[in-house]
C-alpha cells in the first residue's frame, strides 16, 4: 500500500467513526457575537476572555502600525527583523507577569517548542502533568532530557518521581496554570514546595491565565500570590490579551538570553507583525489598567456555571470562565447543534481531544457578553435539557 492509499484507508475510516471535522468559517469582528453564513451567533467558542478583541483602541493601533511600520518585517530577530515594538511588547509582558524579562515568539505553541532543547540536556529530567497541553508535550519530546509523566494533578505520584530522579542534573515540573479542557487551576503552592523540597525548577504555561487570574491579571502565579516563584513562565497574546498572533517566555536574565541564544523557533522565523505586536502592547495596558473587565468576566461565569447547574447539567466544579458542561457519549454533538439552531455557538469536545466518555461542551464566558447574551445562552441549554430529560 503506497503512503497516498493508506491516508485515503485512513480517511475513510475516520469519516465512518468519529466523522471528518470541517472548520467553522467565520467573518466580520470577532467579538461576543460571531458572523457565520448568514448566521448572527453568540459567540462562547473563543478564548477573547477579556473582549478585548473588539477593542476599538487594540484595532486603532494596529492599524495604526500598519501605516507607519507596515505589514511584517520579512525577516527573523537576529538579522533585521527586530522592531523597538518588539523591545516595548517584550518588556511589558515582564512588568505584566513580574518577570525579569521575556522574549517574543510567533505563538506560544513555538515557545514551548523552543523552550525545553534550549535549557535542558540529556542529563536532565522533565515531569509533566499527563493533561499538559499539546505544545508542551511536543516540546519535551523534541528535548533530549528524559520524561516523566504524573497523573493529573497527583502530587504524590509526581513526588515518587522526583524522589526517584537523584542522578539528574537538573529537574523541571512542568504544568498548565489552567487545563484548556477541565478548566481546573493548577497547584502551584504545592507544585512549589515540592521544587524546593527537589531542588527542581517549575515552568508554568500561562495561556488561559494571562490576563484573566490575579488582581492585575498576571496569571495563576499572583492568583495564588506567589509572585516570582515560577522559573520559567510561557504564554500567549491570542487569547485574553487581544487575540492576535503571538507567545512569549518569560522568567530571569539567565533564562531569557538563552533562549535569544540558541532556541530554534525564535532564530529560524520570522518576527512578529508589528501591528499584532502593537495591538497586544494596547490590551496589556487595558487590561493591567481596567480591573472591572475581570470583575465583570468573574460575574458573568458565575451567573451561566450557577444556572447551568440549576437547569441539572454535570459541570464541572471551577471558577474559571472555561466552563466544562459533561454530556458523555453523542450527547455533547446533539445538544451542540441545538444550541447552534437557536443562535448560540459552543462546540463539542470529543476523542481524541478528550479520552472517551469524557465527552463536553466547553462553553467560555467573555467580559463582553451581555445580560441578554448569557440569559439567550440559558434558555437555549434549558430547551435542550428538556428535550433530553424526555427522550
Amino acid at each position: 500500500m503506497t503512503l497516498l492509499d493508506r491516508l485515503r484507508t485512513d480517511l475513510d475510516v475516520r469519516r465512518e467513526t468519529t466523522g471528518l471535522r470541517r472548520d467553522l468559517v467565520a467573518s466580520g469582528i470577532q467579538g461576543p457575537t460571531l458572523r457565520v453564513g448568514r448566521e448572527i451567533l453568540v459567540n462562547f467558542a473563543s478564548n477573547d476572555y477579556l473582549g478585548l478583541a473588539a477593542d476599538p483602541e487594540v484595532l486603532e493601533s494596529a492599524q495604526r502600525a500598519l501605516r507607519d511600520q507596515g505589514l511584517g518585517v520579512t525577516a527573523g530577530r537576529v538579522l533585521c527583523g527586530t522592531r523597538e515594538i518588539h523591545g516595548e511588547l517584550e518588556a511589558a509582558i515582564a512588568e505584566l507577569v513580574r518577570a525579569e524579562d521575556a522574549v517574543l515568539y510567533g505563538s506560544c505553541f513555538d515557545a514551548n517548542l523552543g523552550t525545553f532543547d534550549a535549557l535542558l540536556g540529556p542529563d536532565d529530567a522533565v515531569f509533566s502533568d499527563a493533561l499538559n497541553h499539546a505544545s508542551l508535550i511536543d516540546g519535551i519530546r523534541l528535548s533530549s532530557a528524559r520524561r516523566s509523566v504524573f497523573g493529573h494533578a497527583d502530587l504524590d505520584e509526581l513526588a515518587r518521581r522526583l524522589a526517584a530522579s537523584a542522578d539528574a542534573r537538573h529537574r523541571l515540573i512542568v504544568t498548565d496554570g489552567v487545563f484548556s479542557m477541565d478548566g481546573d487551576i493548577a497547584a502551584l503552592p504545592q507544585l512549589s514546595e515540592l521544587a524546593d523540597h527537589y531542588d527542581a525548577a517549575l515552568m508554568v504555561d500561562d495561556s488561559h491565565a494571562t490576563g484573566v487570574l490575579g488582581t492585575t491579571g498576571a496569571g495563576t502565579s499572583e492568583s495564588y500570590g506567589l509572585d516570582g516563584r515560577v522559573d520559567v513562565l510561557t504564554g500567549t497574546l491570542g487569547k485574553a490579551l487581544g487575540g492576535g498572533a503571538g507567545g512569549f517566555v518569560a522568567g530571569s536574565h539567565a533564562v531569557v538570553e538563552t533562549l535569544r541564544q540558541v532556541s530554534r523557533p525564535y532564530i529560524f522565523t520570522n518576527a512578529m507583525a508589528p501591528p499584532l505586536a502593537a495591538a497586544a502592547l494596547t490590551a496589556i495596558r487595558i487590561a493591567r489598567g481596567r480591573p472591572e473587565l475581570r470583575e465583570r468576566l468573574a460575574a458573568n461565569t458565575a451567573w451561566l456555571r450557577r444556572t447551568l447547574l440549576d437547569l441539572g447539567y454535570d459541570v464541572l466544579p471551577g471558577e474559571h470562565p472555561i466552563i466544562p458542561v459533561m454530556l458523555r457519549g453523542s450527547l455533547a454533538r446533539e445538544v451542540a447543534a441545538a444550541l447552534r439552531r437557536e443562535g448560540v455557538l459552543a462546540f463539542a469536545l470529543s476523542y481524541p481531544v478528550v479520552p472517551v466518555g469524557e465527552e463536553r461542551i466547553r462553553v467560555q464566558v467573555s467580559a463582553s457578553h451581555t445580560t441578554e447574551q448569557l440569559e439567550l445562552a440559558a434558555a437555549a441549554f434549558g430547551r435542550a435539557h428538556a428535550v433530553m430529560a424526555g427522550a
